[in-house]
């Protein structure tokens, strides 16, 4: 008696560790017989493997331990480019489709990505309108039709504006949803600290202590201080001469553009015209411009510097997005930049084009 209570005990202690939350993903994908299959993720910059098999006429099974809460992974077919991403959860998951399309393939079993897939759907109009324009604007821009090119860039930004607006809801609308996090982080970019922080503080306590939004807590702390408003933090750097130029030693002119870029960046190299337009009209006035290139070679942004004419002082740590002033300023994409006044308090961001103009043009007037 007292053996057969032991294998009851030992049979019931199984049960339980079998009912722990786990994972489970199916895979039906044709086309697919001895394909090794790797489940990924990003972490820190890198691509992790936390899960593979071999597929057995298409067919393959994965089960895992406990997630800690649903987040985007990647199912690659090894040694390949093929892929497809989905929320991985502690559930049931199946994954079918064809191997040559491994992109398309259908994801059941996830309410995470479930909800992700309703984000996308609500997109879809918006996004198919936006890649008409696209196709548009290629034809009108290689016959040199620039009316229509100007039309057609006006209409795409009114329906990215659409797009933003559509997600912001999503954020603001789904606080329980494992995909705002995601969402929020690719909109923070356009957002200022205030406003990424109200978005943060909507959310429930699980979403809210997800890496990526902890990752963004960090990131607003350090937008507040580069906020308008705010005395811009000094910093020091080496000219294309190797000769260290701070910050400070800018600030006293009327206005000071700290302008953030890189040789390789495309919008930036089609931005600095109009920078440069402003610059020659008003630096007789009290403009300067201090430029901080995010390169990694040295003579890509030298010749940068000669071919876009960009007459003012340059500084770079030659060290990409770790950049230590981008770092220190939050930036995260670009071109980015900051003017300052001549107390070096910042009093603009990010402004291009006709709205850097109109702004150097009201505070040095005409």
């Amino acid at each position: 008696m007292k053996n057969l209570f032991y294998l009851a005990f030992i049979a019931a202690v199984f049960a339980a560790c079998s009912s722990e939350p786990h994972y489970v993903i199916n895979g039906k994908i044709a086309g697919a017989d001895s394909v090794k299959f790797l489940l990924q993720k990003r972490a820190d910059g890198k691509i992790v493997t936390i899960d593979s098999a071999i597929a057995y006429k298409g067919s393959f099974r994965m089960k895992g331990g406990s997630v800690k809460h649903p987040e985007m992974v990647l199912l690659t077919a090894a040694n390949t480019r093929l892929r497809t991403q989905f929320y991985l959860e502690n559930a049931e998951i199946t994954i079918t489709g064809k191997i040559d399309s491994l992109f398309a393939a259908k994801v059941t079993g996830s309410k995470t990505q479930d909800e992700y897939n309703g984000l996308i759907q609500a997109n879809k109009v918006l996004n198919d309108k936006y890649s008409n324009l696209y196709t548009q604007y290629q034809v009108a821009e290689q016959s040199g039709d620039t009316a229509k090119t100007a039309q057609l860039e006006k209409e795409a930004t009114a329906i990215e504006a659409e797009m933003t607006n559509l997600q912001k809801d999503f954020v603001k609308n789904n606080p329980s949803s494992f995909v705002a996090p995601a969402i929020l982080a690719s909109l923070s970019y356009e957002m200022d600290g205030n406003e990424i922080e109200s978005y943060i503080n909507a959310m429930d306590t699980a979403v809210a202590n997800t890496d990526i939004i902890r990752s963004l807590k960090e990131r607003v702390a350090v937008m507040k201080t580069v906020a308008i408003g705010q005395k811009a933090p000094d910093f020091t750097m080496n000219d294309p001469e190797g000769n260290p130029v701070s910050l400070s030693s800018k600030i006293g002119a009327k206005l000071l553009l700290v302008d953030f870029w890189a040789a390789w960046c495309g919008p930036c190299r089609r931005e600095n015209p109009n920078v440069v337009k402003v610059y020659r009209e008003y630096n007789k006035k009290g403009f300067d411009v201090f430029g901080v290139s995010l390169d990694q070679k040295k003579d890509d942004w030298v010749k940068a510097i000669s071919d876009d004419k960009l007459t003012w002082t340059h500084v770079s740590d030659l060290q990409y997005w770790n950049n230590s002033a981008a770092r220190m300023y939050a930036v995260s994409a670009i071109p980015a930049n900051f003017l300052l006044d001549e107390q070096g308090v910042i009093i603009g961001k990010n402004l291009r084009g006709e709205d850097l103009a109109a702004k150097v043009k009201e505070v040095l007037g005409n």
